[in-house]
């Protein structure tokens, strides 16, 4: 037994089942690997970002990691962006990137890098082993860093040789740290606050926005009065009919502080205090109303479910939440299509259980407001701010959900940054129907040029926002990577093609001009 397979025969004990890969020269070993031994599924991604989302979409779902296989410090480069947005979403991840052999460094090979300072600032652990008898239990290791609350992406750097020579078989799995329980003490200050007649509110975030999260927040509110927050972006979110309503914290700055402005008491469990995503002249960039209190009742590797039923212990709530969404199918739209169409459509249309990838931007705006009353679904939105994830995403989750009907909607300017995915949804027959919002416009930033006072921006400044001049074709982008896809100009037009999609298994695009 080699390195890689003493590696991939531990990723099996541990509990690792797919592996989202775009390999190289190094990581050639590894790949054998796969082949001989059973147990982990092979996904190719044609680019990194795609492989890095991918694996952040089947996390969010699975609730455990897939690996990843990245060529060197360069492919790992290329897979950043959306390992920024995993990150940010806490989502359990492996990395395994391939080094240059040991021997093979002192050189400076074209492809040699620092791989570590591309690693570190999305990993929570990082490890290079030197020798082959060391990569099993380095393995074992990263299984345990990525899983420890609240989770992580755990990334370890394989040298060729190690990955060669002879190892001495599969390790263990080592102890994960769990959530840590919430002191008593905490829990008695705040339920002493949300008594004291103050505006409070409660902001959740990872695990508490699951339906029994929600169920424990709206059994706090009946009893207090508090509001129920959550964060514009959200890892993953269960909403729609049935599910405790939670009011999301709008995206621009000025909107969320007004909508807060009341808040007396702001209570964080297992997120922080919500700041603007971008700073913006005479705007605020801290959001909590300045003469508010902060309480902390979970943070995130603090077991924040464990602590909201103590305190709807402690604040006396009622054994069920009073109020629950009532499902509400808004009525079709017709005739031009727009945005509020596609959305009354989505919301429509949208099955029992599905699960949404949501990089829809400005035009999705609507499909959002809609289906909070459509039937149950999870919700995945871009927590990191870094475009492109939306397709991989939907790709990822579709492995983790192979029986949930997974629909992704993304602007057609983001959806551009990772459409390779759509070659992956082909290749491995994934249930996703992608909705391309083709407005042919970076539109947020259109809105952004204005917001940060940049006045009186001229054709070269509306030229880099601008996606004419050649216009996207995506039903063409799509049939091209194999994937069935149809173009709909007229409200009518898309409502029979996405109803259609619902009730069809496999990938699907609709490009929606809106």
């Amino acid at each position: 037994m080699n390195g890689a397979e003493s590696l991939v025969q531990t990723f099996v004990k541990c509990g690792v089942e797919v592996c989202f890969s775009n390999p190289g020269t190094s990581e050639m070993h590894f790949v054998a690997a796969l082949d001989r031994i059973d147990g982990i599924r092979p996904v190719l991604g044609l680019f990194e970002g795609v492989v890095t989302g991918a694996a952040d979409g089947y996390g969010r779902m699975a609730g455990k990691p897939a690996a990843t296989l990245l060529h060197l410090g360069a492919g790992l480069g290329n897979g950043f962006a959306n390992l920024h947005n995993a990150r940010r979403a806490a989502t359990p991840i492996i990395n395994v990137v391939g080094e240059h052999a040991t021997y093979h460094r002192q050189y400076d090979a074209p492809l040699a890098s620092d791989i570590a300072s591309v690693a570190r600032p999305n990993s929570v652990w990082m490890e290079t082993p030197e020798e082959a008898t060391e990569v099993a239990a380095a393995g074992a290791r990263a299984y345990a860093a990525s899983m420890s609350a609240p989770g992580g992406i755990a990334t370890l750097i394989l040298p060729a040789d190690t990955a060669w020579l002879d190892a001495d078989g599969a390790a263990d799995p080592v102890e994960i740290a769990g959530f840590s329980e919430v002191d008593g003490s905490t829990i008695d200050k705040v339920a002493a606050a949300l008594k004291n007649g103050k505006k409070s509110a409660i902001l959740l975030r990872g695990r508490t926005l699951l339906a029994d999260g929600l169920e424990l927040a709206g059994r706090i509110q009946a009893a207090t009065g508090a509001r129920i927050l959550c964060d514009t972006f959200t890892p993953r979110m269960q909403r729609g009919a049935g599910r405790v309503k939670i009011e999301r914290i709008p995206y621009f700055a000025e909107q969320a502080v007004e909508h807060i402005a009341e808040v007396e008491q702001l209570i964080l469990c297992g997120s922080q205090n919500p700041v603007a995503f971008f700073a913006y002249p005479g705007k605020e960039s801290w959001l909590t109303p300045p003469d508010a209190e902060t309480l902390v009742l979970a943070r995130p590797e603090e077991d924040s479910l464990a602590a909201l039923e103590a305190l709807a212990e402690a604040v006396g709530a009622p054994a069920q939440a009073p109020e629950h969404v009532a499902l509400a199918k808004p009525d079709l739209g017709s005739g031009t299509l727009d945005a509020d169409g596609v959305g009354r459509a989505i919301a429509h249309f949208l099955p029992d259980g599905a699960v949404v990838s949501d990089e829809g931007a400005t035009a999705g705006l609507f499909t959002n407001i809609y289906t909070e009353t459509a039937a149950p679904h999870d919700h995945m939105t871009l927590t990191g701010g870094a475009i492109g994830q939306g397709l991989p995403l939907a790709a990822g989750a579709a492995l983790a959900c192979p029986d949930q009907k997974v629909v992704c909607f993304h602007g057609d300017g983001g959806a551009m940054y990772t459409l390779q995915a759509l070659w992956t949804m082909a290749r491995e027959k994934l249930d996703v129907v992608t909705v391309i919002l083709s407005n042919r416009s970076y539109a947020i930033l259109n809105i952004e040029l204005m917001r940060v006072g940049a006045e009186n921006p001229g054709p070269k400044a509306l030229s880099m926002l601008d996606l004419h001049n050649p216009e996207l074709n995506w039903t063409q982008l799509a049939n091209g990577m194999g994937v069935e896809a149809v173009r709909c100009e007229t409200a009518e037009e898309f409502n029979d093609a996405f109803e259609s999609s619902m009730s069809r298994k496999g990938p699907f695009l609709i490009e929606a001009m809106i």
